[in-house]
Protein backbone atom coordinates (compact mmCIF):
# COMPACT_ATOMS: atom_id res chain seq x y z
CA UNK A 1 0.00 0.00 0.00
CA UNK A 2 1.55 3.57 -0.87
CA UNK A 3 0.54 6.70 0.91
CA UNK A 4 0.86 10.07 -0.38
CA UNK A 5 2.12 12.91 1.33
CA UNK A 6 -0.26 15.17 2.90
CA UNK A 7 0.27 18.46 1.12
CA UNK A 8 -2.49 21.01 2.22
CA UNK A 9 -3.68 24.69 2.04
CA UNK A 10 -5.50 25.80 5.61
CA UNK A 11 -8.05 29.15 5.24
CA UNK A 12 -6.20 31.01 3.02
CA UNK A 13 -2.55 29.69 3.52
CA UNK A 14 -1.20 27.76 0.86
CA UNK A 15 2.00 25.50 0.43
CA UNK A 16 4.70 26.20 -2.61
CA UNK A 17 6.07 23.21 -3.28
CA UNK A 18 9.04 23.74 -6.24
CA UNK A 19 8.93 21.19 -8.92
CA UNK A 20 12.62 19.60 -7.90
CA UNK A 21 11.38 19.45 -4.14
CA UNK A 22 10.98 16.18 -2.39
CA UNK A 23 8.16 15.17 -0.05
CA UNK A 24 8.11 12.00 1.00
CA UNK A 25 4.94 9.62 1.96
CA UNK A 26 3.98 10.07 5.25
CA UNK A 27 5.01 13.94 5.56
CA UNK A 28 2.73 16.75 6.22
CA UNK A 29 2.95 19.91 4.79
CA UNK A 30 0.26 21.93 5.88
CA UNK A 31 -0.84 25.83 5.25
CA UNK A 32 1.50 28.75 4.11
CA UNK A 33 4.71 26.52 3.87
CA UNK A 34 7.30 27.14 0.70
CA UNK A 35 10.23 24.86 0.17
CA UNK A 36 13.03 25.82 -2.33
CA UNK A 37 14.12 23.91 -5.42
CA UNK A 38 16.05 21.05 -3.94
CA UNK A 39 14.45 20.95 -0.61
CA UNK A 40 13.38 17.55 1.01
CA UNK A 41 10.68 16.81 4.13
CA UNK A 42 11.48 13.22 4.93
CA UNK A 43 9.33 10.35 6.29
CA UNK A 44 6.97 11.54 9.25
CA UNK A 45 8.23 15.43 9.05
CA UNK A 46 4.68 17.86 10.01
CA UNK A 47 5.70 21.21 8.73
CA UNK A 48 2.62 23.57 9.97
CA UNK A 49 2.59 27.15 8.07
CA UNK A 50 -1.53 26.88 9.87
CA UNK A 51 -0.57 30.54 12.04
CA UNK A 52 2.49 31.95 10.60
CA UNK A 53 4.35 30.95 7.35
CA UNK A 54 6.93 28.77 7.20
CA UNK A 55 10.34 28.63 4.18
CA UNK A 56 12.52 26.16 3.79
CA UNK A 57 15.43 26.98 1.23
CA UNK A 58 16.98 25.46 -1.67
CA UNK A 59 18.89 22.24 -0.90
CA UNK A 60 17.71 22.03 2.80
CA UNK A 61 16.49 19.06 4.30
CA UNK A 62 14.20 18.36 6.86
CA UNK A 63 14.79 15.05 8.37
CA UNK A 64 12.41 11.96 9.33
CA UNK A 65 9.91 12.97 12.32
CA UNK A 66 10.84 16.36 12.44
CA UNK A 67 8.22 19.51 13.37
CA UNK A 68 8.38 23.19 11.83
CA UNK A 69 5.83 25.36 13.68
CA UNK A 70 5.48 29.04 14.39
CA UNK A 71 3.37 31.41 16.95
CA UNK A 72 1.79 34.30 15.91
CA UNK A 73 4.62 36.75 14.90
CA UNK A 74 7.25 34.38 14.58
CA UNK A 75 7.17 32.91 11.52
CA UNK A 76 10.05 29.74 10.68
CA UNK A 77 13.02 30.79 8.46
CA UNK A 78 15.25 27.78 7.16
CA UNK A 79 17.74 28.80 4.83
CA UNK A 80 19.48 27.29 2.02
CA UNK A 81 21.69 24.19 2.45
CA UNK A 82 20.62 23.27 5.79
CA UNK A 83 19.93 19.80 7.63
CA UNK A 84 17.64 19.57 10.14
CA UNK A 85 18.68 15.97 12.12
CA UNK A 86 15.74 13.94 12.95
CA UNK A 87 13.55 14.01 15.50
CA UNK A 88 14.32 18.09 15.69
CA UNK A 89 12.07 20.91 16.70
CA UNK A 90 12.41 24.33 14.78
CA UNK A 91 10.07 26.41 16.32
CA UNK A 92 9.56 30.27 15.47
CA UNK A 93 13.18 30.28 14.85
CA UNK A 94 15.59 30.95 12.37
CA UNK A 95 18.34 29.27 10.51
CA UNK A 96 20.63 30.62 8.25
CA UNK A 97 22.46 29.68 5.47
CA UNK A 98 24.20 26.52 5.46
CA UNK A 99 23.60 24.68 9.26
CA UNK A 100 23.22 21.66 10.59
CA UNK A 101 20.55 20.99 13.66
CA UNK A 102 21.61 18.72 15.03
CA UNK A 103 19.05 14.88 16.19
CA UNK A 104 16.47 15.86 18.48
CA UNK A 105 17.97 19.90 19.01
CA UNK A 106 14.77 22.18 19.80
CA UNK A 107 15.12 25.86 18.86
CA UNK A 108 12.61 28.18 20.08
CA UNK A 109 10.80 31.37 19.00
CA UNK A 110 12.51 34.30 18.25
CA UNK A 111 15.99 32.07 17.98
CA UNK A 112 18.18 32.86 15.47
CA UNK A 113 21.49 30.09 14.60
CA UNK A 114 23.79 32.13 12.27
CA UNK A 115 24.86 31.07 9.09
CA UNK A 116 27.21 28.03 9.27
CA UNK A 117 26.50 26.57 12.42
CA UNK A 118 26.12 23.39 14.50
CA UNK A 119 23.35 23.58 16.98
CA UNK A 120 24.42 19.92 19.15
CA UNK A 121 22.24 16.60 19.09
CA UNK A 122 19.70 17.16 22.14
CA UNK A 123 20.31 20.91 22.70
CA UNK A 124 18.01 23.11 23.80
CA UNK A 125 18.22 27.39 22.17
CA UNK A 126 16.49 29.20 24.19
CA UNK A 127 13.43 31.37 23.35
CA UNK A 128 15.08 34.81 21.26
CA UNK A 129 18.81 33.50 21.33
CA UNK A 130 21.07 34.54 19.23
CA UNK A 131 23.71 32.57 17.76
CA UNK A 132 26.67 34.06 15.66
CA UNK A 133 28.03 32.60 12.48
CA UNK A 134 30.33 29.24 12.28
CA UNK A 135 29.35 28.60 16.10
CA UNK A 136 29.06 25.23 17.89
CA UNK A 137 26.10 25.08 20.27
CA UNK A 138 25.24 22.78 22.87
CA UNK A 139 23.76 22.03 26.01
CA UNK A 140 20.36 22.68 27.87
CA UNK A 141 20.12 25.20 27.52
CA UNK A 142 22.09 25.80 24.41
CA UNK A 143 25.25 27.85 25.05
CA UNK A 144 27.99 28.49 22.34
CA UNK A 145 30.57 26.82 22.83
CA UNK A 146 33.27 27.62 20.46
CA UNK A 147 33.86 28.16 16.70
CA UNK A 148 33.35 25.31 14.16
CA UNK A 149 36.52 23.93 12.65
CA UNK A 150 36.83 23.74 8.86
CA UNK A 151 36.50 19.87 9.00
CA UNK A 152 33.16 20.26 11.07
CA UNK A 153 31.95 23.19 8.37
CA UNK A 154 33.05 20.05 5.81
CA UNK A 155 30.94 17.86 7.59
CA UNK A 156 27.78 19.96 7.30
CA UNK A 157 28.20 20.36 3.40
CA UNK A 158 28.74 17.07 3.21
CA UNK A 159 25.80 15.91 4.85
CA UNK A 160 23.53 18.79 3.11
CA UNK A 161 25.12 17.12 -0.63
CA UNK A 162 24.41 13.47 0.69
CA UNK A 163 20.80 14.38 1.58
CA UNK A 164 19.94 16.19 -2.07
CA UNK A 165 21.08 12.63 -3.62
CA UNK A 166 18.86 10.68 -1.43
CA UNK A 167 16.15 12.46 -2.33
CA UNK A 168 16.64 12.63 -5.81
CA UNK A 169 16.65 8.76 -5.18
CA UNK A 170 13.70 8.69 -3.56
CA UNK A 171 11.43 10.87 -5.35
CA UNK A 172 12.60 8.53 -8.17
CA UNK A 173 11.83 5.58 -6.37
CA UNK A 174 8.36 6.83 -5.56
CA UNK A 175 7.85 7.83 -9.23
CA UNK A 176 8.67 4.19 -10.29
CA UNK A 177 6.12 2.37 -7.50
CA UNK A 178 2.79 0.96 -9.07
CA UNK A 179 -0.27 2.43 -7.82
CA UNK A 180 -2.17 0.59 -4.66
CA UNK A 181 -3.90 -2.20 -6.08
CA UNK A 182 -1.45 -3.15 -8.76
CA UNK A 183 -1.31 -3.17 -12.22
CA UNK A 184 -4.26 -4.35 -14.63
CA UNK A 185 -3.77 -6.98 -17.39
Amino acid sequence: MTREALVMGIGDREPQVDAEAFVAPSASVIGEVVLGAGASVWYGAVLRGDVERIAVGADSNVQDNCTLHADPTFPVSVGARVSVGHNAVVHGATVEDDCLIGMGATVLNGAVIGAGSLVAAQALVPQGMRVPPGSLVAGVPAKVRRELTEEERRGITLNGTMYAELAKAHRDAHARREPAGGAEG
